[in-house]
């Protein structure tokens, strides 16, 4: 009885979760959860009623902050980049300004954004905006910090607009659709947000335009070397609209002393033969407990386990 079920979260965090709660595309959903089930044991419990949703991106993911008192959910943008939204209504600008910077309005409402609840699914809050497609969402372990992994705009060329992966924080606004990568003006927009110019949050790594940025985790096994521990995957689905692919592999995020160093490396590629033929998409990337990699892929729908010998 889902409907486009994408993200997963445990809740309360720790070794004994109660809760396994599932992202809709229109909904959050929880199933009572206990170590070893492997099936749910009863029907769900609606604690989000409606999310955003009907058209555009569908994706939702969703985390739970590390004080047990937040949730987080990515709704991605309805559109590509705000086509339709002019001028704001009146009023919208200093509303913008004082509670959720950067909001769109519209059909937009609530979307190209993170939101915040309650575990319960109560006191609906803008955490951040101006984020197209935030289809990966992860805490960093140890500061606790949110990361999103985004899909930019398209149409503007093979080259623009980077993806990303990036540090959110609270009430920051990332562009979308006005702006990209601090004051770059999108010129579908021109002149129609003078005022959000200077209040862009520049992404901590800009990844190659049209890369498909989904799912993201952090390294915290130890069967890897050291050098691994701490550092970010991300999982890149793959170009469908550039003139030479890019895309369909998974990288590494590096981080020196838990801070992004802007800095991304290849970790597994191999999905494109010859830039004509694709047999693997990835789309999840998590660490198991024995500290392997799993990473899912819609190509095939295949789950890859890689270890370290």
């Amino acid at each position: 009885g889902l409907n486009r079920p994408f993200g997963i979260a445990f809740f309360p965090n720790g070794d004994n979760p109660q809760w396994l709660y599932v992202a809709n595309t229109d909904s959050v959903v929880r199933f009572a959860y206990r170590n070893g089930d492997l099936k749910a044991s009863g029907a769900p419990e609606t604690i989000v009623a409606r999310l955003p949703h009907g058209y555009g991106h569908s994706t939702r993911d969703i985390v739970f902050t590390p004080d047990g008192k937040r949730m987080l959910v990515s709704v991605g943008s309805a559109g590509n980049a705000g086509e339709g939204l002019g001028r704001p209504p009146e009023g919208i600008e200093a509303w913008s300004r004082d509670h959720a910077l950067g909001a769109a309005w519209g059909a937009e409402t609530d979307r190209a954004a993170v939101l915040a609840f309650d575990p319960d699914g109560k006191n609906q809050k803008l955490f951040a905006t101006g984020i197209r497609n935030c289809v990966g969402l992860a805490i960093q372990p140890g500061s606790g910090t949110p990361w999103c992994s985004t899909n930019e705009r398209d149409g503007r060329g093979d080259n623009l607009v980077p993806d990303y992966v990036t540090r959110i924080r609270e009430g920051a606004f990332y562009g979308w659709p006005w702006y990209y990568i601090g004051a770059n003006e999108d010129p579908a927009h021109a002149g129609e947000r003078p005022d959000l110019k200077d209040r862009v949050t520049v992404p901590d790594v800009l990844l190659q335009a049209h890369s498909a940025s989904l799912g993201l985790t952090f390294y915290t096994g130890s069967s890897f070397p050291p050098e691994y521990r701490g550092d970010g995957f991300a999982a890149e689905h793959g170009s469908w609209n550039r003139s030479k692919r890019t895309g369909y592999k998974v990288i590494r995020i590096r981080l020196r002393d838990g801070v992004p160093t802007g800095e991304y490396e290849d970790f597994v590629t191999g999905f494109v033969v010859g830039d004509n033929e694709v047999w693997g998409r990835p789309v999840g990337v998590t660490v198991a407990r024995d500290g392997a990699l799993l990473v899912s892929e819609d190509g095939n729908g295949t789950i890859w386990r890689i270890s370290h010998e």
